[in-house]
């Protein structure tokens, strides 16, 4: 198995990714802000079952494939940018603050989770974690590699829960303030779809530039 100071410093490696501002953090932070509690706690699960989902693709030797075949990386990540810029348009027409039951799929705790899966899978930055430094961590001479891929899984589950489930907690205490104050949430729900767009041209261009 692992050794105890091979799991710690992975957890440090971990933390200090997750707490990196990011695509995922900005969809927590927002679907929080702007839908409450529910949705960014549905938004955190979203994510963290996309990483799960990464893990399961390691494991089954998809995220091998995708290194090896520049193409369809190119097409995963085209689809993502596509998915991304739909994401903000949707932020920059909104009317910001989406309290539940209106209709707005900001405050719906499924679309939140759908929604934050997607955002996950597409993520360039979980691909290059599972490419560099996901392997570097499995130790096949001293166990069973599966198991050691569950250990560092659940490290990886539970951190992203911690960090991001601590971060649409404090957002959703703001939710009452920018209710009071439309144009204040109106503004956050433009920056994030300003801020989304710019991560689907940066994610298109690194598609481009792959292909050369």
């Amino acid at each position: 198995m692992i050794s105890t100071t091979s799991l710690w410093l992975y957890f440090i490696v971990v933390f200090g990714i997750v707490a990196l501002p990011g695509m995922d953090m900005a969809f927590v932070m927002a679907t929080a802000l702007l839908g409450g509690r529910r949705a960014g706690i549905a938004a955190v699960a979203g994510i963290v079952a996309g990483g799960l989902c990464h893990l399961v693709m390691a494991g089954l030797g998809v995220a091998a494939i995708l290194r090896w075949s520049p193409a369809l990386f190119q097409i995963m990540l085209a689809g993502g940018a596509a998915y991304i810029a739909w994401m903000g348009v949707g932020f920059l027409r909104s009317s910001g603050i989406a309290l539940p039951g209106n209709g707005s799929p900001i405050a719906d705790p499924a679309q939140a989770f759908r929604r934050a899966i997607v955002t996950n899978l597409v993520n360039p930055k979980a691909y290059i974690f599972m490419f560099a430094i996901f392997p570097q961590f499995l130790q096949p001479a001293t166990g069973p590699v599966w198991l050691q891929a569950g250990a560092l899984g659940t490290i990886t589950a539970l951190t992203q829960a911690a960090v991001y489930g601590a971060l649409a907690l404090a957002s959703s205490g703001a939710a009452g303030w920018f209710a009071r104050n439309p144009g204040a949430s109106v503004t956050v729900a433009r920056v994030t779809g300003a801020l989304l767009l710019g991560v689907a041209a940066l994610t298109a261009a690194q598609a481009v530039s792959s292909i050369r």
